[in-house]
């Protein structure tokens, strides 16, 4: 009985911890993004809504939001994949301290963040948006 009673209290933790991480991340709506360089400096500066999306490649969750947003992103495109594998410091820069997280910014400040899959039908409209 112990036993159990442990194993709820541990997972009602972790879920409340999870929650908390999730909350942290959203309440950067409203800040300004800085510190950006290349082509994601150069999308932000237009003022123009610019998505960014932040995965990595073993994220269970991010294998239905990849494709999608990989028909976005390319030439003149404002939709930038971030994997944070191998570009931790953007990652940083935006305060994304999990995968999938989607992030639109527009003039120079955080519009949306949205943390965990999103289904295609919200994430569409926001990829039209910031196609170019």
């Amino acid at each position: 009985m112990r036993t159990l009673l442990f194993i709820i209290v541990l997972f009602g933790i972790l879920l409340g911890l999870q929650k908390l991480q999730a909350l942290r991340m959203t309440r950067k709506k409203g800040k300004p993004v800085t510190g950006l360089s290349g082509a994601y400096g150069e999308a932000v500066a237009t003022g123009k809504p610019t998505l960014f999306y932040f995965y990595s490649p073993g994220c269970g969750a991010c294998r239905s939001m990849t494709p999608i947003v990989s028909e976005y992103t390319g030439e003149g495109s404002r939709c930038f994949k971030v994997d944070v594998s191998r570009d931790m410091a953007t990652a940083q820069a935006f305060g994304v301290m999990g995968t999938p997280s989607t992030v639109v910014v527009e003039n120079g400040i955080v519009r949306d963040f949205f943390v965990g899959p999103r289904p295609e039908a919200v994430l569409t409209p926001l990829l039209e948006e910031a196609r170019g």
